[in-house]
């Protein structure tokens, strides 16, 4: 321990980051009382009253604390069951639309092939008359041979 007339310097523990000192300044007059400020603060005596007011007061802080838990896992559960609502609504519509696109799809293949069919029928009637003209007009042909 060093010391001067006026300061006291003590070495604390090294540590890891260097060294501590602790310096006490001396009171000006020589008959002045020393306190050290890190001495350890007197406990008073606490009487029963004292000691179950402080334990209801901490049971109350432990249900303040538990009820705003549950608040928030309440919070918490009603926004989970609007997040899967709205993801079932949106599975639903999503379905619904693609639903419809297929069925207009459908009907306009459906469309599409009947209007195929009309024209390959057409096709087909022109084609007979075509052919009844050619046998009409070879059997005039061969009776005006005869």
């Amino acid at each position: 321990m060093s010391s001067s007339s006026d300061i006291q310097i003590k070495e604390l523990n090294k540590r890891a980051s260097g060294q501590a000192f602790e310096v006490i300044l001396s009171p000006s007059t020589p008959d002045a009382k020393v306190e050290f400020p890190l001495s350890p603060n007197k406990k008073k005596e606490t009487s029963l009253d004292e000691i179950k007011r402080k334990l209801e007061a901490a049971e109350e802080r432990r249900r303040s604390h538990e009820a705003e838990v549950l608040k928030q896992l309440a919070e918490k559960r009603e926004h989970e069951k609007e997040v899967i609502q709205k993801a079932i609504e949106e599975n639903c519509n999503f379905s619904k639309l693609a639903q419809e696109k297929l069925n207009q799809k459908m009907e306009v293949n459906k469309e599409n092939r009947s209007a195929r069919m009309a024209a390959l029928n057409e096709k087909f009637k022109e084609k007979d008359k075509k052919l009844q003209e050619v046998r009409k007009n070879k059997e005039t042909g061969k009776e005006a041979d005869v």
